[in-house]
């Protein structure tokens, strides 16, 4: 929509596709960004679809986020730390009501892997660079790289990104589990629609209700499973559907 300086809005039906775009800084993260960021949250806070978050094309080469703004960065002090300015945009993404997919290309280190992380789901092309310099710059990953990558590719290789400044390629990231398929890059577009195709074939609220009781912690289960349970066992949807696969099931 016009009003975004930093990103391009695409919405079609059940979905948005949010393109990140300052590529002649190869769409590193200022406040700008986070607060126009923070806009696409609420308005999918407000009207849940899933979200295709990707990046540009600068020289013929693609750009997820190379990080974060350094000229910005280098100025915060303590009380910027402790307002989280990305940490807080980045929870909000992965806390969105509907599923959310991060394509990607080229670049995606230090605030860009972050931002990836946040999403329920990545794909990636071959020339995708996947890492954390932020010790190297005298800081930590403090927007959710220090847990949530460890929790996807496991304490030894998080270790490794985080504290010896390794970066992965798009093969190494998939053989890492880090990200979920690997396309050309002609095909990075595509391959994330039809990725939000197979999300929007299953019932878009009990993929809400999944998505929710996923992220709460093991203490809440089993207990939230069987009220989430309780609130689907009562919706049409779960009878329309169970009834349309005995009827496909009968009809063999």
């Amino acid at each position: 929509m016009s009003e975004f300086t930093t990103l391009i809005w695409e919405e079609s039906g059940d979905r948005v596709t949010v393109r990140l775009n300052r590529p002649e800084v190869r769409n590193a993260i200022d406040e700008t960004m986070v607060a126009e960021l923070h806009e696409v949250c609420a308005r999918l806070e407000n009207d849940p679809k899933i979200l295709i978050l990707t990046g540009c094309e600068h020289e013929g080469r693609g750009i997820f986020v190379s990080g974060a703004d350094i000229g910005q960065l280098r100025q915060r002090r303590r009380d910027d730390a402790l307002r989280g300015i990305n940490n807080t945009i980045f929870n909000r993404i992965a806390t969105l009501p509907a599923p959310v997919i991060a394509a990607i290309d080229g670049y995606a280190l230090g605030g860009g892997l972050e931002l990836a992380l946040a999403a329920d789901f990545r794909v990636a092309t071959e020339r995708a660079k996947f890492g954390q310099p932020e010790t190297g710059l005298g800081i930590i990953a403090a927007a959710g790289g220090l847990w949530r990558l460890r929790k996807l590719v496991g304490e030894s290789l998080a270790k490794e990104i985080l504290l010896a400044g390794r970066i992965l390629d798009g093969a190494e990231a998939r053989e890492a589990s880090l990200i979920n398929e690997l396309h050309a890059p002609e095909q990075l577009d595509d391959a994330a629609q039809a990725f939000a195709d197979r999300i929007a074939a299953q019932d878009p609220l009990a993929v809400r209700i999944s998505k929710a009781v996923m992220a709460l912690p093991e203490s809440a289960h089993p207990s939230v499973d069987n009220i989430a349970q309780a609130v689907l066992f009562e919706s049409e949807a779960k009878f329309d559907r169970m009834q349309a696969f005995l009827d496909r099931k009968k009809n063999r």
